[in-house]
């Protein structure tokens, strides 16, 4: 091919790509400043997004692409002392998407690539921790069954449940090394079976193979349709992030975590943050667990915590606005894998905009673009009237404000009732961003598991959708079309009134008080019209005639 994409790598003392993010994505971008800036941010580099457009089965492209990824992987390689495939020190990268654009979980992940019978043993070597090493491989097995091969999850669901049954534990994360490895080895038997071929052990395949289930996950139809939802052009594509892994699974001072500089449901400036112990990003953003290791995180780490709150004002300094930021510690050490600026509810952006302001860390000139992408006429909190019911269940608030509605059991019945004219409410027992019809439509939604920070809570937040999750014992039955919920069974079309202020579920249409952000909008009203007489004074002469 005759212009090969530059290749860039995620260091500190780089130079910036000089298209930005339009070149290399919002997380690679992003990852570059912070590294720049001294933040703790892997060993990475990332393919520009200039490859999603490009036939990459021609020969020469595809020669070009391995080119680039052996280019970049020796890059990471000298930076970490790791290689790629070694069977003693061996180096495992993650493989993400990253457009100009955020679009959070629409597109894919692979974790763990690197990982095969050879390298496993490597991995415990290196880090003296098999339970790490075994956990790692079948994730891989499972992320890449899924990702990369298309094939279906539930088998291999079905084996981590049998292994946990078999082994009397609770959840994954109370399995040991022994009990991994078996589970790797059956996934390995089930991956063929479905597949009909081995699971790739060549770790350059394995790279090869992620990066262009990445590239093809921007056409894929939820990404279409956040597209659409958001206005953002088909054109502009997704980079390739690849990044070392750390471990969130190493152990006991270890986890995944999601967090926010402020409150993205209420603007509250405090950190505010999903956490999981023992556990990889995919546990936290994917929705499909209860998270409530937060307060564990403050109490057994207290250090990581208060740098975590240092670290948030570090953040709004670097980019000039409230973040979400997605972090891994390894063995009590912290390092970032992303900071994007912050999906939020109307509310919240009216608070946040003022109060930064206030704060010194903004001028009004800068803020007031943000806010014109908001409709201010949203910024309403909600709350029932009372009396109110005793409620159902208490669940984790992950977006703000009231909403009554039919129950809907999956996307598609949101949509139905949306058509018809009736108010829907989704009710799920895990929600990911493949409901995203639904939630655009549904008044609000509520899952059994899921945590604050996962991708369809930031969708739902950002869709000035109330949101609540992890709801104690809920119980969805899709055969039956019905929930149960604190002892009550309740079928598709039933009312149910949630509450994003205080996470009530309660049965039945109540009535709902809406209330306004007065002087933070009052606030804002004052800057417009300081604004708009400059805006008028620095008007072509022509466009003031033809404005008449």
């Amino acid at each position: 091919m005759a212009d090969v994409p530059s290749l860039y790598v995620i260091l500190p003392n780089e130079k910036l790509p000089p298209g930005g993010v339009a070149e290399v994505g919002n997380k690679a971008f992003n990852l570059m400043r912070m590294a720049a800036a001294g933040l703790p941010v892997p060993p990475g580099f990332v393919l520009p997004a200039l490859w999603c457009g490009l036939p990459r089965d021609t020969a020469a492209n595809a020669e070009a692409l391995r080119a680039s990824l052996a280019k970049g992987i020796t890059r990471v390689e000298a930076a970490t002392t790791l290689n790629f495939g070694s069977t003693r020190r061996p180096l495992l990268v993650s493989v993400r998407s990253g457009a100009a654009f955020s679009m959070p979980g629409m597109m894919e992940t692979v974790l763990d690539v690197g990982l095969n019978p050879d390298t496993v043993e490597g991995l415990i070597r290196l880090t003296g921790n098999p339970r790490l090493a075994w956990d790692s491989f079948r994730r891989l097995i499972q992320g890449f069954a899924e990702v990369v091969s298309g094939l279906a999850v539930a088998p291999f669901d079905a084996l981590v449940r049998d292994a946990q049954a078999a082994a009397g534990a609770d959840n994954e994360r109370d399995l040991d090394y022994r009990t991994l490895r078996d589970l790797t080895h059956l996934m390995l038997r089930c991956y063929q079976d479905l597949a009909g071929e081995p699971f790739p052990t060549d770790p350059r395949t394995q790279l090869a193979r992620a990066v262009e289930a990445v590239f093809r996950s921007w056409d894929a139809p939820k990404a279409k349709t956040y597209r659409r939802l958001k206005g953002i052009p088909d054109s502009v594509g997704t980079a390739v992030t690849i990044q070392t892994m750390v471990y969130g699974n190493a152990g006991g001072k270890s986890g995944a975590g999601v967090g926010f500089t402020r409150d993205p449901a209420t603007g509250a400036h405090k950190l505010y943050c999903d956490f999981q112990f023992n556990g990889q990003g995919e546990d936290v953003v994917a929705g499909r667990q209860v998270l409530r290791d937060n307060e564990r995180l403050r109490a057994t780490l207290p250090e990581t915590w208060m740098q975590l709150a240092l670290f948030c004002h570090e953040l709004e300094l670097l980019f000039g606005d409230a973040q979400d930021f997605e972090f891994t510690v390894q063995s009590g050490a912290l390092y970032f894998l992303q900071s994007r600026h912050a999906k939020r509810t109307p509310w919240a952006a009216v608070k946040i905009a003022v109060d930064m302001v206030e704060e010194g860390l903004c001028q009004p000139a800068e803020v007031l673009p943000r806010l014109a992408e908001i409709d201010l006429a949203l910024a309403t909190r909600t709350r029932f009237a009372p009396p109110v019911p005793s409620p159902l269940a208490i669940a984790q608030v992950a977006g703000i404000g009231v909403a009554c509605g039919a129950i809907a059991l999956d996307a598609a019945a949101a949509q139905r009732m949306a058509a018809a004219g009736q108010k829907a409410i989704l009710v799920r027992h895990e929600t990911s961003t493949a409901d995203i019809d639904g939630l655009a439509v549904a008044e609000g939604v509520v899952t059994a598991t899921g945590g604050r920070t996962s991708h369809a809570a930031v969708v739902a937040r950002q869709l000035a959708k109330v949101c609540l999750v992890s709801c104690p014992g809920m119980m969805v039955d899709m055969a039956a079309r019905t929930v149960r919920i604190g002892g009550r069974i309740l079928a598709e079309g039933d009312y149910l009134s949630i509450d994003g202020n205080d996470g009530a579920v309660y049965p039945g249409q109540l009535t709902v008080v809406t209330e306004r952000p007065e002087r933070e909008l009052a606030m804002i009203r004052t800057w417009q019209s300081a604004v708009e007489p400059d805006r008028h004074r620095h008007r072509p002469k022509a466009h003031m005639r033809g404005s008449r």
